[in-house]
């Protein structure tokens, strides 16, 4: 029985990736030194799974941002825009990160690819760019070369990693009208058999192709394209043996045609579904193998090893041993690296986790046991039993106030019309206000602070007093550029999760639990272990003292109750529902508390709201209708003269819009300048009654955007959107960015609002 690992964390065990990444983009390191790194990460990581006896250890699941991205250059997929920078033609990873980042010269101002949403998870790639005439060539053989680089190292061959050449055009989008991405697989596919021919040629075995969509709601035409698609590569390498890889779901109503495809072997997530396990087995054809995707490559729980045995049984008992493989559920991207580091976690929520090292170690144990180590089940027996009986986890006053809510927790007392005539009573602001998402750019001064407070070579004292400067400064910087309502840029804040996980009860925290979030972006999500209650104030503290310091309005900033817990890892031993109302409970209280302080505006951000929508649609609704019930539980405590907003970013709106209307909130702000404002579109075909800031500049490219191209995204939504309800902002907040940037967007932000005020003229 073979045990099978789908990928791995690619920054690092103390984020060395990203470090070495944000410095060779400022120019501080040669690009050999960021090699160096990538070539070390990899090596430690294959060799850490050669130690863990892993039989299938992937290659090429490293990246240097995104393997969407590293897809595209693979097949020669590169916009136009990029190929006409000459000094871009002669590094391949200088136009990587340019696809990625956007690019600025002297000559040349080129806007980032899109990004969104890895399916439901927190991590962000890059998506493809498709046109009617699009053309594919093997381009980058960065496959090739890890794959002999691994062979190296370890002395056998390594199994290549790919994105499906389906899965890769459903994860695009069309630049242009008239065609549909799938219809390219006929031009893709070639580029792929040349990719399979020159990695059999350097004796590749096995090749895992990820197909996560073959566990999506899928059309007619996508699954001819699965069927020819390996049809195609039985036919051309008959010897070859590919693992078709789904995962996130389960295969549902696609198990049967799924079952026929002519592969090796097929993984399924038995995390996500393990209903699906019968299905699966009943119309798995030929003599493939089966991969059970056992171990939670999602989550940082032990494995329960007597449920995870049932399911080998079961399997062997029909295919046999020989036609059986364990392995994690997905890649191991999004778990941390290594538990073992994690020296200062309560030793009792310890003995329940496993990070990415210990889920390798989870698979070896499986095929102990099954071996007859019964001392490995017996260990693993304890540790379930501890978490599922320990006094940490359960508070009876806590279940019983979120058995309590009723219909007036979620509701405001009057609807958005009537709310809305009496905020401009007391809110008074000019028409297209200006305003951003929350945080400003957090420096390295910043961290030093809150390094320093932890360390305890500052006391507290110091350092409320060093943020109350760095606030006041933000302030000043904000009325300075004339922008109409002020946040106060959240500088105490490590993490807009964290933040707020640190101060309920029922969290806890690693030191270097970090997971990659997009490029070099890293989170440390908390973790969820108990009944979540709030005991003290969260914010009002700061947004008081910021609301002091000027006669504009200050906004309130909380993250939603989903955000939170879509951004944390969560306990799995009860629905997420329960968890999410606890915690917008507890925002609730926050609320009321920054009204009663005097803050007028409050925030209460859910980016994580589509993220979290299941990928089967018969799924949406239970999900959508306790996401926006926990929101307006969250909200709907407040007087109608005190105005909600929210802020979601790279999201698909057009499927959920009736429940975004649902939450209620006064005002949201979302993510389009990348799109270019075509993510408006389901606002305006549903006529949403409500207000609305479209981003018109991209926060996660480091260009500064011309006052004239704002203008152009704000008239593009003056021409969908009633202008009386338009507002101006950034497409997220800029915690990541650097203040000579932040400043000069903002300046030509507001310059930009006032252009199109001049030019639209309306009453607020």
């Amino acid at each position: 029985m073979l045990k099978n690992n789908l990928g791995m964390p690619r920054i690092g065990l103390n984020r060395e990736l990203k470090k070495d990444c944000e410095k060779y983009w400022a120019g501080k390191i040669p690009i050999s030194e960021l090699f160096e790194t990538g070539y070390s990460i990899r090596k430690k990581n294959l060799e850490l799974q050669l130690e863990a006896g892993i039989d299938l250890i992937p290659c090429n699941d490293f990246s240097y941002y995104d393997q969407v991205l590293d897809t595209s250059l693979m097949v020669g997929n590169i916009p136009q825009r990029y190929q006409r920078v000459p000094e871009l033609s002669d590094s391949e990873i200088d136009l990587y990160f340019a696809m990625a980042r956007g690019y600025q010269s002297s000559e040349f101002d080129l806007t980032a690819m899109e990004m969104t949403k890895w399916f439901d998870t927190n991590y962000h790639y890059i998506v493809p760019e498709f046109s009617k005439d699009q053309k594919f060539k093997f381009t980058s053989t960065k496959i090739i070369d890890e794959f002999i680089e691994a062979k190296k190292i370890l002395g056998k061959s390594a199994k290549p990693v790919l994105i499906g050449p389906v899965s890769y055009l459903l994860l695009g989008k069309e630049k242009e009208m008239g065609f549909n991405r799938i219809e390219l697989i006929e031009k893709l596919l070639p580029v792929y058999l040349e990719v399979l021919d020159s990695l059999s040629r350097k004796g590749a075995e096995w090749i895992q192709f990820d197909e996560p969509f073959l566990a999506l709601d899928i059309t007619d035409k996508v699954r001819e394209a699965f069927v020819n698609t390996y049809d195609s590569i039985n036919k051309k390498f008959p010897g070859l043996k590919i693992l078709l890889a789904t995962y996130f779901e389960g295969l549902r109503d696609n198990a049967e045609f799924t079952g026929s495809l002519p592969v090796s072997a097929l993984h399924i997530d038995l995390v996500r579904d393990d209903a699906q396990l019968d299905s699966v087995l009943e119309h798995f054809k030929g003599n493939k193998i089966l991969s059970l995707g056992l171990i939670d490559g999602r989550n940082i729980w032990k494995n329960e090893y007597k449920k995870s045995l049932e399911y080998i049984d079961k399997v062997n008992s029909r295919l046999g041993g020989k036609r059986t493989m364990i392995s994690p559920s997905c890649s191991l991207l999004h778990t941390p690296f290594d538990l073992e580091v994690e020296t200062e976690l309560d030793p009792e929520i310890k003995s329940w986790m496993a990070f990415a090292r210990q889920k390798l170690s989870e698979l070896n144990d499986l095929h102990k046991i099954i071996e007859g180590d019964e001392s490995l089940l017996k260990q693993n027996a304890v540790a379930i039993e501890s978490r599922s009986n320990s006094a940490l986890i359960h508070k009876q006053n806590i279940k019983d106030r979120v058995k309590s809510i009723g219909k007036n927790d979620l509701r405001r007392k009057n609807n958005f019309e009537k709310r809305r005539a009496k905020q401009r009573e007391k809110i008074i602001l000019p028409s297209f206000p200006t305003t951003t998402i929350g945080s400003f750019p957090q420096t390295q001064d910043v961290r030093r602070l809150r390094a320093k407070l932890k360390k305890g070579e500052i006391t507290l004292k110091q350092y409320e007093q060093e943020i109350e400067s760095e606030i006041e400064k933000t302030i000043c910087f904000q009325e300075e550029a004339g922008i109409d309502v002020l946040v106060h840029g959240e500088f105490e804040r490590n993490d807009m999760v964290e933040y707020f996980g640190e101060q309920l009860n029922g969290f806890t925290f690693t030191k270097n639990g970090w997971v990659q979030s997009y490029g070099s972006r890293c989170v440390k999500p908390p973790v969820i272990y108990g009944d979540v209650e709030r005991t003290k104030d969260m914010t009002v503290r700061w947004s008081k003292f910021a609301q002091s310091k000027t006669d504009k309005l200050v906004k309130g900033m909380l993250t939603g109750p989903v955000t939170i817990l879509q951004w944390s890892f969560v306990r799995n031993d009860r629905p997420r529902s329960e968890t999410t109302m606890q915690i917008a409970l507890a925002l609730r209280d926050e609320v009321i508390a920054l009204e009663k302080s005097g803050i007028k505006i409050i925030q209460i951000d859910e980016p994580a709201i589509r993220e979290g929508l299941p990928l089967r649609m018969n799924d949406w609704k239970s999900y959508l209708d306790w996401a926006v019930m926990a929101f307006r539980v969250a909200s709907s405590g407040v007087r109608d003269e005190t105005q909600i907003h929210t802020h979601m970013c790279y999201s698909e709106f057009n499927d959920i819009i009736e429940s975004i209307t649902g939450m209620d909130a006064d005002v949201i702000t979302i993510e389009t300048s990348r799109s270019q404002m075509e993510l408006l579109d389901a606002f305006v075909d549903y006529k949403y009654p409500n207000e609305i800031g479209p981003g018109v500049y991209d926060i996660h490219s480091p260009r500064v955007p011309t006052v004239g191209e704002m203008v152009d995204l704000l008239k593009k939504a003056t021409q969908l959107l009633p202008a009386e309800n338009i507002w101006v902002n950034p497409d997220c907040g800029l915690k990541t960015r650097r203040w000579e940037e932040t400043e000069a967007s903002l300046k030509n932000m507001v310059k930009a609002a006032g252009v199109i005020r001049s030019q639209t003229k309306i009453n607020r």
